[in-house]
């Protein structure tokens, strides 16, 4: 009895959507590409700077949108030979302590 009582009710219409939830979808779609936004400059921001730094163009960092591009970047950033300069040591001057004198040979 109770399943001919389901069959004979009405279903809701699922093509019409409510207008509350218009509303809503209209606030979150533009929440969403501006989380969206942040997030890929969270990623390819310091992606670019160290690909820059490590003598690479920086606009492979943008393979960070490709689907698995950002793996591709990681093993080109290890295994690639770094066109970087060392950094020459500076010592600081004048040194911290003078310089030790040479022993005064004895006068005869």
């Amino acid at each position: 009895m109770n399943f001919l009582a389901m069959l004979l009710q009405n279903t809701p219409d699922t093509t019409v959507v409510p207008q509350s939830m218009q509303q809503a979808m209209m606030w979150m779609i533009p929440i969403f590409m501006v989380v969206g936004i942040v997030c890929l400059a969270i990623i390819l921001i310091p992606f670019w700077f160290i690909c820059k730094k490590a003598g690479f163009s920086p606009w492979l960092a943008l393979l960070n949108l490709i689907p698995l591009g950002n793996l591709v970047l990681l093993y080109v950033l290890a295994f690639a030979e770094w066109k970087v300069v060392p950094a020459p040591q500076i010592l600081p001057y004048p040194p911290p302590y003078p310089p030790p004198y040479p022993p005064v040979p004895p006068s005869a």
